[in-house]
Formats: structure tokens, sequence, C-alpha cells
């Protein structure tokens, strides 16, 4: 997956959540949410995807109004369907309903062509020890090249 810019990112996802896969997924949007999501204004934070029939959707993610559009605006949280190969979002879908995994946005971005990218990971939740055990982990990492730069 090649990233182009950057607009939205998920940032306590891998710290509430065991990401056991990602995928990219196209969004169908309005050129207002485009030309919003072009001027970096978003957020996936409390977003997540589920299944409504033969489709997936994105849920709660806040795209703000454009300004300019002011006649012809969207609405800042609406369901937008995700774009996947069929196979992909059965997949997807049925692991999401029968496993008890979630649906969660890592991050959201233009790729090369300019297209607007969405960064999916099929994910459980972790405890609160296993959150323990990643802050223990970060903070080793941290102190360990903190010593190494010190030294070297």
């Amino acid at each position: 997956m090649t990233v182009g810019q950057i607009v939205a990112r998920n940032r306590r996802a891998r710290y509430n959540y065991n990401i056991e896969e990602t995928v990219e997924a196209g969004l169908q949007l309005l050129g207002s949410e485009v030309k919003s999501l072009r001027d970096g204004r978003a957020s996936i934070g409390e977003a997540y995807a589920e299944a409504r029939g033969d489709e997936l959707y994105l849920v709660n993610a806040h795209i703000p109004e454009y300004p300019p559009a002011e006649p012809f605006n969207h609405a800042p949280t609406r369901p937008r369907k995700l774009l996947l190969r069929r196979r992909e979002l059965r997949r997807l879908a049925g692991q999401a309903r029968e496993q008890g995994v979630t649906l969660i946005p890592l991050s959201l971005y233009f790729n090369d062509r300019g297209r607007a990218k969405l960064e999916l990971a099929l994910a459980s939740g972790k405890r609160r020890y296993d959150k323990r055990q990643t802050e223990k982990k970060r903070d080793w990492q941290r102190s360990k090249a903190r010593l190494l730069r010190e030294r070297g």
C-alpha cells in the first residue's frame, strides 16, 4: 500500500485493539466531502465499519462541512459506503459477525492517483491488562533507545 497525503489517523486504535489484518478500501464520497478532506479536516477516532445487507458502511466518521459549498453541503457524520471487491467484502462482514471482531479505520488518506482511501483493520478489543503490557513494552523500547543514544 502506497500512502500519499494522510488526512486522518486513528492513533488510539493500536492501543485499544489487537490488529489482526488490514485492508485498503475506497470511499463513496460527495464532492463537498472530498474538498473538506483535501483541506485536511476529518476525524476517524470514533468511527467503525458495519455491514448492512451486502455492503459495508463507515459509521461515525466526522468530515466537517465545506463552507464554500454551503447550499449543497453534506451531513458531517453520515454513513459512507466502503468500496471493496465483493469476495473481500463478504469475508470481512462474515468475520465481523461470527468471530466478534470489529472493523475499525486506521487511517484516511489520498493515494498516488488522488483517490480517497481508508485503511481498515479487522481487530479485537484489548483487555485492561493487555493495555498495561503494551504500555510497559512501549516504555521499555523508549528507555532502551535513550540508553543506546547516550552510549553510542
